[in-house]
């Protein structure tokens, strides 16, 4: 036989995209059309729906960035189509070659019933099947037009991203508003055809099975007549019913499709359209379900539910009726999909208790799978908390995006820092938004790394980000391939079923230990610097609010502990921790509401602050300090408050070369006359932590222009180019002891303080920023005299180890790496800490002097950058940091200063000291919380946790009388039995091990 392939295949294409995709709709009539554009930002639905409206047509321009205009559409079903089904085909000017990141609608019955959401992929609404001709059409619809951000020319920079900047011109045109007939037999024509064109792509050339799709689909393109699709599709079907009822191979791969929206709780868009969004996603999905009796659907994220909750209860009705039935699952189990490595410990605790908790008072559902498709990378310290919070699994396909190292695994262990270990999932189809194309079904099963033991995978399938959703054509796709030769078996799925399935199949996965590393939008650790100081900040208020409000609610009669107040900002931190939030990558809009946001949370938390400490003062002339640390400090108790102890002054000289000495008794530095430490030695271990002949507190900036993704990525080739900043503009005296440098360079500014800590062996770092360079990365150096094959950094619990050498790729592509409070790094008996405020971002490289062959680790932190997209204007402006270099440190006095630098010492005047209300006799033993149970009980809990890597023996003591203590996890529920509580409380505990504790008031 001839080889026509190639004709055959040519010819499928053209007649499906010339004469049966336009057949399935074959008559049509237009409807009239009104529009009502709202005034401002979103206006309630009723309003809405009440508004006048003025005559509209098709080709009319409409839609300011960010607006909202009310369509109105009205029409009346055509006699002739009685028996018929018919729809109305709402086009709002959408670009199909996008599923989303652009215009949508939500459609309204007038009644204020939500029927469906329109997006680009997804135009009609079912009017009637059948109808019986004459039926009355009134619809209206909530238009959004949200710009186009990321367009066909990507990272751009635009003006788009804030309602301030992006301008008043419409940006779409009415396309189509018609009645239509649905021709339900073109349209499974269409779907057989797409499913077999699409294998037969997948399939080997010389494949039998491609070969009897081939000459099967060449038929039915024969039996269609090109003038009459309509009456002759039931006949082209018949030609491949018997391909399509060939089952799969036995040893076909295993497919858990489950219905997907990945919905961005901001990034191109602000906070405020993700609530629309989510609305105009769930009605398309619970009308989905209504029609597909096998379809299922799952959403994370009970942030996105609680304002369907709040804001769209008629959708939130439908929601909940869903939900009911089985087949709309909420998934997942934190509070937003939140970005993993910068939250903190308590944070990324908080996400999974407010988030499971929502879905287990809301419908009873306590989900053991954590949902996070599209986080940048998953710290170490995750998997405990995962563990803690009641779940076993996780669920992740960003690792996929890694630009060099392919990763071994697509079902396997996930080990913790602790030891913990969570059964993980990578989806092979390597997509979130899967659309039951056949290549991507294809790639999944061909790449799937654990064949031979295992044969199940999951694939999330819809459009996410204002695509709508599942569509009918996946639902319809997914049937066909449910048992089809040369394909893998599909099937809907709600993921526990697929995890009950793959653990079943595969009980002794292989053990991946440690960080899951993305090797890719690294600089999302420093883009948007107010954002990251914000979240950082709120944090740690939210200790001390925490800590000061249950201390004074146990200790002072009538202070009322303030429940409702913090668990709203605990919230608001929570949603703003969202994976393109905290991580600096949306649009200007989302990042300067998130500045405001943080200040008010600021605002509350310093209240709730103060009036807690002023009533465990009391009325008196003393001057109290109050310690929020989880250790003691200047004679002050950890969680006490006391009179401060006295320490040394330092003493500041000048050298010689006009620069200054600085020394405490511990500390001795000197800061030359550029403003550069060339020394800082520590006097007790009679050490030099600066490398020979190098100077720290360097500043450096490098050029950074990323081949894609400007707010996310920094690209390796930055380093290739740096200017170290060496002039000063002055160096001179500063306050208290200091040392005052400022430099000038393009169009910045820089003044830093230098000063050493009294009574500690810590050179206080901090640096002001005047910002105004356009894709620039600025960096602070430490070269260090340290020779060391592994450093630490912070993480969620405890603290991650990294090599300091790239000996292999996995380990060179980790030049940009994650840190909480600090980075440690030591030789077996002395080593040196930088703790931060606010950074997150640093890097680590190593070189061997040629004169003494010593080791110089130069450890930098990330300050600054300035990407043009999403956000034009990334960093411009005045930034305020705060770093120590701590030598002789330490893992245990990285932990104590990385605290000290982030928890201020607050005094006021009161009348005595006050008492711990929990104290533990190890500093190794770290207080992550102290505050009331959630459920107004009035019981204490206490969340703590090994901080230095090793065993713990200590004992725990209530500064109160308690009746028991119960050992709970993360929602304060038991996991063991409660005891009677004894004046200390002996703790054991495994390196890294985190324990919370629930005591009950006697």
């Amino acid at each position: 036989m001839h080889d026509d392939r190639a004709l055959v295949e040519g010819r499928l294409k053209r007649v499906l995209d010339e004469r049966i995709r336009p057949a399935v709709h074959p008559a049509s009539v237009p409807l009239d059309i009104g529009v009502w554009v709202a005034p401002g930002e979103p206006v309630p639905v009723e309003e809405g729906l009440a508004a006048g409206t003025v005559p509209a047509k098709v080709g009319d321009l409409w839609g300011t960035p960010w607006g909202t205009t009310w369509i109105e559409v009205r029409g009346t079903v055509p006699e002739e189509w009685a028996g018929r089904t018919v729809e109305a085909i709402l086009d709002l000017g959408f670009d199909e070659n996008m599923p989303g990141f652009q215009c949508e609608g939500l459609v309204y019955r007038p009644d204020g019933t939500p029927v469906k959401g329109l997006n680009p992929r997804n135009q009609w609404v079912r009017i009637g099947a059948p109808v019986a001709g004459g039926e009355q059409v009134h619809l209206r619809i909530e238009a959004a037009s949200n710009p186009v951000i990321l367009d066909y020319d990507p990272f751009l920079p635009t003006q788009l991203g804030d309602k301030d900047t992006a301008g008043s011109e419409p940006q779409y045109k009415l396309t189509r508003m018609d009645l239509a007939v649905f021709d339900e037999t073109v349209w499974q024509l269409v779907m057989d055809l797409e499913v077999l064109g699409e294998l037969m792509q997948e399939l080997p050339v010389d494949s039998a099975r491609r070969s009897s799709v081939l000459r099967a689909v060449a038929r039915s393109l024969d039996a269609v007549d090109l003038t009459d699709i309509n009456g002759t599709a039931a006949a082209a079907r018949a030609e491949l019913e018997e391909v399509l009822a060939s089952p799969a191979e036995p040893s076909a791969h295993r497919i858990s499709a489950v219905g997907h929206a990945h919905i961005d709780s901001a990034w191109l868009w602000p906070l405020r359209e993700t609530v629309r969004k989510v609305a105009r996603t769930t009605s398309n999905m619970t009308a989905l379900l209504e029609s597909e009796p096998d379809f299922v659907f799952a959403m994370s994220q009970a942030q996105q539910w609680a304002w369907l909750k709040d804001h769209r209860p008629e959708v939130w009705a439908e929601v909940v009726k869903a939900v009911a039935e089985g087949r709309f699952v909420p998934a997942g189990g934190m509070w937003v999909e939140a970005d993993t490595n910068m939250p903190g410990s308590e944070a990324m605790a908080r996400q999974f208790e407010h988030g499971k908790r929502f879905f287990i008072e809301h419908f009873g559902v306590d989900n053991e799978e954590a949902w996070l498709p599209d986080t940048f990378g998953f710290a170490a310290g995750l998997p405990q908390i995962i563990k803690a919070a009641g779940s076993t699994r996780l669920l992740t396909q960003k690792i996929s995006w890694s630009q060099t190292n392919k990763f071994p695994h697509h079902t396997f262990q996930w080990e913790g820092i602790d030891g913990t270990r969570i059964f993980t999932h990578f989806p092979p189809v390597d997509t979130y938004n899967c659309s039951m194309k056949g290549s991507e079904i294809a790639h999944g099963a061909r790449n799937f790394k654990d064949k031979g033991v295992a044969r199940h995978s999951l694939a999330p399938t819809g459009w996410g980000d204002g695509g709508g959703g599942t569509t009918r054509e996946m639902v319809a796709k997914a049937a066909r391939m449910r048992d089809l030769e040369g394909s893998a078996q599909v099937a809907w799925e709600t993921p526990r079923a697929f995890f009950e399935k793959a653990e079943a199949e595969y009980p002794d996965p292989p053990v991946w230990v440690g960080e899951l590393y993305l090797e890719l939008h690294r600089a999302t650790l420093t883009s948007q610097a107010k954002t990251k100081q914000g979240n950082r900040r709120s944090e740690h208020l939210l200790r001390e609010a925490e800590l000061w409000a249950a201390t004074a609610a146990v200790r002072v009669p009538g202070f009322c502990y303030p429940y409702e107040e913090l668990d709203r900002i605990w919230k608001t931190v929570l949603l703003h921790q969202f994976h393109d939030i905290l991580p600096g990558s949306s649009i200007a809009w989302v990042h300067r509401e998130a500045e405001a946001t943080y200040a008010e949370v600021a605002r509350e938390l310093l209240g709730i602050i103060d009036t807690a400490q002023r009533a465990l003062a009391g009325e008196g002339a003393q001057a109290l300090v109050f310690n929020s640390a989880p250790h003691a400090r200047r004679g002050i108790a950890a969680g006490g408050a006391d009179v401060r102890t006295g320490a040394p002054a330092c003493a500041r000289t000048v050298r010689a070369d006009g620069g200054f000495v600085l020394d405490n008794g511990l500390l001795r530095v000197e800061v030359d006359a550029r403003g550069l430490v060339v020394s800082a030695y520590d006097l007790v271990g009679e050490r030099e932590a600066v490398a020979p002949g190098q100077a720290a507190n360097l500043l450096q900036i490098h050029p950074d222009f990323p081949n894609m993704w400007d707010a996310w990525d920094v690209d390796v080739f930055y380093r290739n180019t740096v200017t170290d900043l060496l002039d000063a503009d002055e160096v001179a005296p500063g306050p208290d002891g200091s040392v005052r440098v400022v430099r000038s360079f393009g169009g910045s500014r820089v003044v830093q303080l230098l000063s050493l800590a009294p009574g500690s062996p810590r050179l206080d770092i901090d640096t002001e920023v005047d910002w105004h360079e356009t894709e620039k990365f600025l960096k602070l150096a430490f070269p260090l005299d340290v020779h060391a094959e592994r450093y630490a950094s912070e993480t969620q619990f405890g603290h991650y180890h990294r090599p300091t050498h790239t000996n292999t790729s996995w380990e060179a592509a980790k030049f940009e790496a994650c840190n909480h409070r600090f980075v440690h790094l030591e030789e077996p008996d002395w080593g040196v800490a930088l703790v931060t405020d606010s950074t997150y971002g640093h890097d680590l490289t190593r070189t061997v002097r040629p004169s003494d062959r010593g080791t110089t680790t130069t450890l930098r932190a990330s300050l600054l950058r300035a990407p043009r997209f999403p956000d034009p204007e990334t960093d411009q402006g005045l930034h305020r940091f705060r770093h120590a270099l701590v030598t002789g440190a330490s893992i245990g006095d990285a932990v104590r200063e990385g605290y000290r630098v982030n928890l201020p010492e607050r005094e006021l005047r009161g009348a005595a000291p006050v008492a711990p209300l929990v104290s533990v006799s190890d500093d190794g033993v770290v207080v992550t919380a102290v505050k009331l149970a959630d459920d107004g009980s009035g019981d204490v809990v206490v969340r703590f946790h090994e901080a230095r890597g090793a065993r713990a023996r200590a004992t725990l003591s209530a500064g109160f009388a308690a009746a028991s203590v119960t050992p709970v996890d993360l929602l304060e529920r038991p996991v063991g039995p409660a005891e009677p509580v004894d004046a200390a409380i002996p703790v054991e505990l495994r390196p890294f091990e985190l324990r919370t504790l629930r005591f009950t008031r006697a």
